[in-house]
């Protein structure tokens, strides 16, 4: 089953035509579910797992799987359903992103399909989706759910939180700096998931940064264009957008690609900040010309990378000065 994952290589040229991969499986009913193929390291037969005394009842155990202990959960628990009770039979989605490996027990897989961006669609209103189903698109005429995985892991596993003590002194004395030039922070948050964007926010605001925020990579186009074309002094304010990767409709390095070939919005810093993890993300950053890519989510990284860009910059508009 593995090889269903052979070739990942060529799925890099997906990047910045606003395409994605998605890989199918099912938990135990008829509906099927989705994940980003980028998230996916293998796919494999639901191993002997090892159980860990007083873990959380979603944690089915740990497996050694090429020399690495995980964990391995229950992923229909995890969001809410039944216990998988038939292991065997089952599959093991072996997956890595916001820098971690991670185990997700399914019943059973089905096969990749390649989409486009703009047929990912956040979940309908009033639908009951929205706590762990992030996106929605339509496949054979059945309507495929793209789970929270980065919601899941945080309650399961659980995720660092606030800046260190370290971190906030860095801030306030960059605080205290912006404050006596009279300038000005404020940065561009761009992600599809609501959790998401409240962790960078809070993060930043423990520092002084202010934010402002769009949903998606159409949306944040949209207002950007929006500034420039009505000389809206907020697009001068901007001095950097952080941008997730995986977003419907219009990903972050389509985002990019439009903002740094429009002109009017090319002069902005872009620092991808995506669970996504692997080495292809370091070229695709200099494919699609943004500046900076760091993985979600470390509230320490992510401070002090704002931080130094920041200063970069302000340097940077000095000497031109």
């Amino acid at each position: 089953m593995s090889s269903i994952l052979d070739g990942v290589n060529q799925r890099t040229k997906l990047v910045g035509h606003n395409r994605l991969e998605l890989l199918l499986f099912r938990l135990g009913g008829k509906q099927r579910y989705g994940i980003n193929v980028f998230k996916v390291q293998e796919v494999i037969r639901c191993p002997d797992l090892t159980h860990l005394p007083n873990s959380s009842a979603v944690i089915r155990g740990v497996a050694t799987i090429r020399k690495k202990t995980i964990p391995v959960i229950d992923l229909a628990m995890a969001i809410g359903g039944t216990e998988q009770t038939q292991m065997e039979g089952s599959f093991v989605i072996v997956t890595e992103f916001n820098r971690s490996l991670l185990g997700m027990l399914v019943h059973s897989v089905d096969r990749i399909i390649n989409k486009n961006w703009e047929e990912i669609m956040p979940p309908p209103k009033g639908a009951g989706m929205e706590c762990y189903v992030i996106s929605v698109t339509q496949v054979e005429e059945e309507l495929v759910e793209v789970l929270d995985v980065e919601k899941v892991r945080a309650e399961v596993i659980g995720t660092p939180t606030d800046p260190s003590e370290e971190t906030l002194e860095m801030g306030r004395k960059a605080e205290e700096q912006a404050q006596e030039d009279e300038k000005e922070r404020l940065v561009f948050v761009i992600d599809d998931s609501r959790v998401a964007r409240k962790q960078v926010q809070r993060t930043l605001d423990t520092v002084g940064i202010k934010c402002v925020s769009a949903c998606d990579g159409r949306e944040a186009l949209e207002m950007l264009q929006g500034w420039a074309k009505n000389d809206d002094p907020m697009l001068q304010k901007i001095n950097m957008i952080i941008s997730d990767i995986e977003m419907p409709e219009m990903d972050g390095y389509t985002l990019t690609m439009e903002v740094k070939k429009d002109p009017r919005l090319q002069h902005l810093y872009i620092l991808l900040h995506s669970s996504l993890s692997g080495v292809f993300n370091e070229t695709m950053v200099k494919k699609v010309g943004a500046d900076k890519f760091i993985p979600k989510f470390h509230p320490d990284h992510l401070t002090q990378t704002v931080l130094e860009c920041l200063d970069g910059l302000n340097a940077q508009g000095e000497r031109a000065a």
